[in-house]
């Protein structure tokens, strides 16, 4: 990230990968406490993501990366409402719970992102 506004979003960029970080952390510990097995290496999770890999490059605006981030927060909620139909088919109220707290967060950093590039939330 290069330009105006980078000395904001560069500390907000840290912020909101530690509460993924934390996100992933607590989904993992659930999926651990029922019995399941989380993806533990990347190659895991690599080859079980949608989101497309693409390197660094800085010839992208800050515009240009705050929209991406609001189509991987997208992303991110809706794998969490997935998370929520199917805790709520098996009647897990306590993983239901985390999932509801994970994507409440990534739909309020979504308004916030938009709201920084001047869009109205598109949730």
């Amino acid at each position: 990230m290069r330009g105006s506004g980078f000395l904001y979003l560069h500390p907000k960029m840290d912020e909101l990968m530690d509460a993924l970080n934390g996100h992933l952390d607590e989904i993992s510990e659930r999926l651990i406490t029922i019995g399941g097995a989380p993806f533990s290496t990347l190659k895991e999770f690599d080859e079980n993501s949608r989101l497309e890999e693409t390197a660094g490059t800085w010839d992208k605006s800050m515009t240009d990366h705050l929209k991406r981030l609001v189509q991987v927060y997208d992303y991110l909620s809706s794998l969490y409402q997935v998370g929520l139909d199917v805790t709520d088919e098996e009647g897990d109220a306590v993983s239901n719970d985390i999932f509801t707290a994970a994507q409440t967060e990534a739909q309020k950093t979504i308004w916030m992102l938009q709201a920084e590039l001047g869009q109205a939330p598109g949730l």
